[in-house]
């Protein structure tokens, strides 16, 4: 039987991961055997310079923190290594760090997600993950506000050009 001081350590980390899976607005569970500590180093720097937050938890820990957020259906990924990366406002941050991340590295596993509240399944992770960022979206969408702009400004341009090259023969 584990002391109390141990009891209420797992009981405060149980109340830390509930509330890390209540604000976030979506969170991958992954399967993080067999990667070293450099490439795990630099994977955790870029989560943390895109607002994600990652650890590595007991899958006991974390099934009593699903239990308590209503996260019914992420209990069966619970399994082997396990690291739950969440995001307070990017839906897909997480997703798309860690499904690259995956794709370059064999043992490294998305076991599954969660968004708003509500468990998603791996293709929706995955669909997720090749959203690109939020900037890259946004210029996107300026650029083609912007492109018929731009392309009445270069005909309005091409007339003034002309009616110029106009009068200048004829003087």
């Amino acid at each position: 039987m584990p002391s109390a001081q141990v009891l209420e350590q797992k009981k405060a980390a149980v109340v830390a991961l509930t509330e890390q899976l209540k604000s976030a607005c979506a969170g991958v569970v992954v399967d993080y055997k067999g990667i070293s500590v450099a490439d795990d180093t630099a994977l955790r720097k870029e989560l943390r310079e895109a607002g994600v937050k990652y650890s590595v938890v007991k899958n006991s820990l974390l099934t009593f923190a699903v239990k308590e957020t209503g996260l019914e259906g992420l209990e069966e990924v619970l399994t082997g290594t396990t690291a739950i990366a969440t995001s307070e406002d990017d839906y897909a941050a997480a997703a798309r760090i860690l499904g690259k991340y995956a794709e370059g590295h064999e043992n490294f596993k998305i076991k599954g997600g969660f968004m708003d509240g509500a468990v998603v399944d791996l293709a929706t992770v995955e669909s997720l993950s090749k959203l690109p960022s939020r900037e890259v979206l946004l210029a996107t969408v300026l650029n083609a506000f912007n492109a018929p702009i731009a392309a009445f400004a270069r005909a309005v341009q091409a007339i003034v050009d002309k009616n110029g090259e106009g009068e200048s023969a004829a003087e």
